[in-house]
């Protein structure tokens, strides 16, 4: 007779059961005391002295003066044209120029408030490349309540002359309207196509010219708080050119005083520094004094 050997059948509920039991191990588990700790125990606690906390500097407690003195004296290094440039922001974040913003909510309203407020910002871009063809500028980037704190706007001329950027007008995503104490808009022309060196290379005869004054008639006619249009060029660019000349026909065309800025010094030209006219509507009160230092127009 054969005999049959019935060997025990492995199912996987065993398999299963068996790899979840833990395996005994030969070496006995350590104690925690076997271990040493990271922790002080309670004598060494005892005969550590207390270490003195640092005093704190009440900062808001200091008046609105020399709180504001100190921002200037935090945000000199910032360049004085601020411009949809990677360098500038570079520069910003190197020197953790904007570190006060996140300090307190008091402190963030009043920093934000300053630098916005003495700092010139370029209306449209001119660093070379996808900037400079973006369709959304600065200005269109920065909340309601920073442009809200903007004195001064920089609009430079010159840039793609033959071919402006598609991105450059004024439209509703601009935010120009959000710009409710702007005072002075600084116009700076880099070239003038009406020389006869451009001559066979502009996209014709007054395009640019025609295009910048209409730019600078959108602007205007956006934010009627401006006061001043501060004009400045380059050393080739005539005032009696056809450039400078149009642009301050549109100023004057909008009652708004023209100024002179200082890289091109035209205002030695007049005995009268700068002032060429003062057209005032007849419902206000004309301006007493007006003096440009700095690039900076201060009215009183």
């Amino acid at each position: 007779m054969t005999r049959v050997m019935n060997h025990g059948r492995l199912s996987i509920r065993s398999i299963a059961s068996a790899s979840t039991t833990p395996a005994s191990s030969a070496y006995p588990t350590p104690t925690s005391s076997s271990y040493p700790s990271a922790y002080p125990s309670e004598d060494e606690d005892e005969g550590k002295k207390p270490t003195k906390s640092r005093p704190i500097f009440a900062f808001l407690s200091l008046p609105s003066e020399i709180r504001n003195h100190i921002y200037s004296l935090v945000f000199a290094n910032a360049p004085p044209v601020i411009d949809l440039d990677p360098n500038t922001f570079s520069l910003l974040h190197r020197h953790k120029l904007l570190a006060l913003f996140s300090v307190s909510r008091q402190v963030h309203s009043e920093a934000t408030h300053h630098f916005f407020s003495t700092h010139t910002f370029r209306l449209f871009p001119t660093y070379p490349g996808r900037y400079f063809k973006t369709k959304k500028p600065l200005l269109a980037r920065l909340p309601v309540h920073y442009r809200a704190s903007l004195t001064n706007l920089e609009l430079r001329l010159g840039p793609g002359w033959n071919n402006p950027p598609r991105g450059w007008v004024v439209n509703d995503a601009l935010g120009l309207a959000d710009c409710t104490n702007l005072r002075v808009l600084k116009v700076f022309v880099e070239c003038d196509p009406s020389n006869g060196i451009f001559k066979g290379f502009r996209a014709g005869d007054g395009f640019y010219e025609r295009f910048s004054q209409g730019l600078l008639e959108d602007v205007l006619k956006e934010v009627p708080s401006v006061r001043v249009v501060e004009f400045d060029a380059y050393k080739s660019v005539m005032r009696n050119g056809d450039m400078i000349a149009g642009l301050v026909e549109v100023a004057a065309r909008f009652e708004k005083v023209v100024g002179w800025g200082p890289e091109r010094e035209w205002e030695k030209d007049n005995p009268h520094a700068w002032l060429d006219a003062i057209l005032i509507p007849d419902d206000e009160e004309p301006i007493k004094d007006i003096k440009v230092a700095n690039s900076i127009a201060v009215a009183s």
